[in-house]
């Protein structure tokens, strides 16, 4: 990478500010064996400027690091505490799993491609490191769908649930990988293709081919990786705090004839188990549509011509992907309290509070269900 300085580096500014960059383009530093890949929209592109090369390439480091290491130590800790070995927690460890694979194999490429600001790898790894980027990203997906919809079988059908056992988790992720194996090869066979990004330094989908082929793979996976498990955990949370609210009116009530206070332990009263789950449905939503909305948007402006895609544009799609393999683990692991009791048990130097061996609120983050006894479990 050149280091301008001086008269150099202000003239570099200038014509930067200005959009001079005479004959060049975004696609001059690409290697000729990748440029069968590069669509020839991006040719209108003058160079980014490297100071967002370098922006992208630390950031994406950082986030690889405390992904690699977050979801490294939520698989660990789930994996060799045997109180924490359910069924329910195998969704967790999957989705700890998916996010460090992604970062693992997302990060390093992309920050060496930073460095020399274009794809150094030739393009069977541009395909291959597209491929892993859609594989994990719609496994991580849909765990979380999957966990969505065992809260919501645990707490809005209540007794009558039938309890989900290791082999019934088992086969839930079997089936999500299967099921993202089947979209994330698609490209590979011929349905649409794996091509780099406008900035150059990653590689995803085909959204600016004209064919119909083309832009229909794009149409379906959006509805079957976004817009239904979206709709399915929408869903799911919506009717967990219903039932829990009127579980929880319920209590109020009987309290009431009972002439108490509250049914509740004094360390409970203070918030309301539903206000609690609200929030942490509130949050689980919000932060899954901030992480994979940018990317459909890109998409969706080049499939259907709608705006005009600058390289700069498409950095952002590639930023909010990979937070959401950031704060998984602490919205699915690191808020669990059993989870928070392993941890400062097995690393006792992360402990900085006061309950680092107790169970914590009665709402869970990681499963979303509030502590409930067998009494209070809310009818079917």
């Amino acid at each position: 990478m050149t280091v301008m300085s001086g008269p150099s580096f202000a003239a570099y500014s200038w014509s930067a500010q200005v959009g001079g960059f005479g004959n060049q383009t975004v696609v001059d530093k690409v290697p000729a064996e990748m440029l069968h890949l590069v669509d020839s929209h991006w040719y209108q592109f003058p160079p980014m400027n490297p100071l967002w090369h370098g922006i992208l390439g630390f950031v994406i480091a950082c986030l690889g690091f405390v992904s690699v290491i977050g979801n490294g130590m939520v698989v660990y800790i789930f994996c060799s505490t045997k109180t924490l070995r359910t069924p329910s927690n195998l969704l967790v460890v999957n989705l700890a799993f998916s996010d460090f694979l992604m970062m693992f194999t997302m990060s390093p490429p992309m920050v060496i491609n930073c460095y020399y600001e274009t794809w150094v790898f030739g393009p069977l790894m541009c395909e291959i490191y597209a491929l892993f980027g859609s594989l994990f990203g719609c496994g991580s997906i849909w765990t979380m769908t999957m966990i969505a919809f065992d809260r919501y079988n645990v707490i809005v059908k209540g007794l009558s649930a039938k309890p989900m056992t290791i082999k019934g988790s088992l086969l839930r992720i079997l089936g999500v990988w299967a099921f993202a194996v089947i979209w994330t090869i698609a490209p590979m066979l011929g349905w649409n293709r794996y091509v780099p990004e406008g900035n150059m330094t990653a590689c995803g989908t085909d959204y600016l081919s004209k064919d119909w082929l083309s832009r229909s793979y794009i149409l379906v996976y959006s509805f079957f990786v976004y817009y239904l498990p979206l709709f399915m955990i929408i869903y799911s949370y919506y009717f967990i705090i219903s039932a829990v609210s009127a579980h929880e009116k319920s209590m109020r009530e009987q309290a009431k004839k009972m002439n108490v206070a509250s049914l509740r332990s004094s360390e409970n009263q203070n918030t309301s188990a539903e206000a609690k789950l609200a929030k942490v449905a509130l949050m689980t939503i919000s932060l899954w549509f901030m992480a994979w909305t940018p990317y459909l948007v890109i998409n969706y402006a080049g499939v259907f011509e709608s705006a005009k895609i600058s390289p700069l544009f498409t950095i952002w799609g590639s930023l909010f992907a990979k937070a959401n393999a950031v704060y998984n683990p602490i919205v699915y692991g690191i808020s669990h309290p059993k989870y928070r009791a392993a941890l400062f048990k097995k690393f006792p130097s992360l402990a900085c509070g006061g309950d680092a061996g107790h169970g914590g609120d009665a709402t869970s983050t990681v499963s979303g269900v509030t502590t409930l006894t067998e009494n209070e479990k809310p009818a079917a």
